[in-house]
């Protein structure tokens, strides 16, 4: 393959670190049986990878007991997992403008099938949510608040603490989307109060496609999204009750896992700090460039304010498309169009019938690549 220049790392971190491929290979030599299913070596070193894995996780999310993070395939079944588990007929649930799909359509569907009542709070065009908003829609059957804790659309990032703060006082639990913030944003489950924390392997985390979790906190109890064989309580007609095999039925993906665990080791290495900052630096200066074009407009929060990796704009002479197509054939630079699965985002920031192009950094990418991003655009428009 033609080299190439990858600015998508909001769908997908790439390439990996050597350890992660170095880890699944291993694994996949030596640990390659089914974990909790037997009681040979192989399959006691699956189990070992399995919660080596968690106690990881743990440790990067400040989570007190590894068995309470359920490995899923990604962040869309652990939103599935927390949504429909925990939401019963007659709900209230707060959302904001900035959701994923992952979010609104577990939701939409539920309004449809069990009654529940879903209120999106407006965030402003750059997608900054005000806390007081949040406060006000709360009703007395308010029972869960969901949040995107960075927009894959707009960057912006919620302010967890203080929500957290106000949805604890209010007696509801916090169900947090960290699609976009998980390996780049400090995120510490119990100072944060979040009850449930959703999060992508294959993102932030370093890890393989596949790979994913829920963070569910002792005191929230879930239905079983799926219900079938765990190698635990085999004689038992209903799903086991022990943590985590209640939300993990099914052969899981022990090797990418082993690759999820070696990237989130490579990220506590770099740390989050770090790493945020690494991509702050890039983000700001592919800002800075392309405002210089005059047919551009850039979405979500301005130069100076905190936001993750990701810049998307909009061209007054080409569609997010045609953009996107040039920027891949004619100068190798990967980058994202459309309407990335949120159409929440773009009503809030004036887009819906638009799109945007998105262009995403993470650790890999180098400054003289987000030149080369710049150099690009400003021949397209000239």
């Amino acid at each position: 393959m033609e080299p190439i220049i990858y600015l998508d790392h909001a769908a997908t971190s790439w390439p990996k670190p050597p350890k992660v491929l170095e880890a699944m290979r291993k694994a996949m030599d030596e640990a390659g049986a089914n974990p909790g299913r037997g009681s040979h070596r192989m399959a006691v070193e699956a189990s070992r990878v399995l919660y080596g894995t968690r106690k990881m996780l743990a440790d990067l999310f400040g989570v007190n007991n590894p068995n309470d993070i359920a490995l899923t395939s990604n962040t869309t079944e652990a939103l599935n997992l927390a949504i429909k588990g925990y939401l019963r007929e007659g709900d209230h649930v707060i959302a904001t403008m900035i959701e994923h799909n992952s979010v609104r359509r577990p939701l939409e569907y539920l309004k449809r099938t069990r009654g529940i009542q879903v209120e999106y709070v407006a965030v402003d065009e750059v997608g900054q949510l005000d806390l007081q908003l949040i406060e006000r829609a709360f009703r007395s059957n308010t029972r869960l608040v969901v949040c995107s804790h960075s927009s894959n659309l707009l960057g912006s990032i919620i302010p967890l603490m203080e929500l957290g703060r106000i949805v604890k006082e209010k007696g509801a639990v916090l169900l947090v989307d960290a699609a976009q913030s998980a390996g780049m944003l400090d995120i510490h489950v119990e100072d944060m109060h979040v009850g449930m924390l959703a999060f992508p392997g294959h993102k932030g985390l370093l890890g393989p496609q596949g790979t994913g979790g829920l963070y569910i906190s002792p005191y929230i109890e879930l239905e079983p999204l799926m219900h079938g064989g765990t190698g635990s309580q085999s004689e038992a007609i209903e799903q086991p009750t022990v943590r985590p095999d209640r939300y993990e039925a099914g052969t899981p993906n022990t090797i990418g896992f082993a690759g999820l665990r070696a990237g989130v080791e490579q990220v506590l290495e770099w740390t989050p700090q770090q790493i945020y900052q690494h991509e702050w630096e890039l983000t700001q200066y592919l800002m800075e460039g392309l405002q210089q074009i005059n047919d551009l407009r850039l979405l979500g929060p301005g130069l100076g304010i905190a936001r993750t990796g990701i810049v998307a704009f909009v061209s007054e002479r080409y569609s997010s498309s045609e953009l996107a197509f040039r920027l891949d054939r004619e100068y190798g630079i990967a980058v994202r169009a459309g309407f990335h699965c949120t159409p929440l985002a773009h009503m809030a920031s004036g887009t819906a019938q638009t799109g945007a192009v998105r262009a995403s950094v993470g650790m890999s990418t180098r400054r003289d690549e987000v030149e080369r991003m710049i150099e690009a655009m400003v021949e397209i428009h000239s």
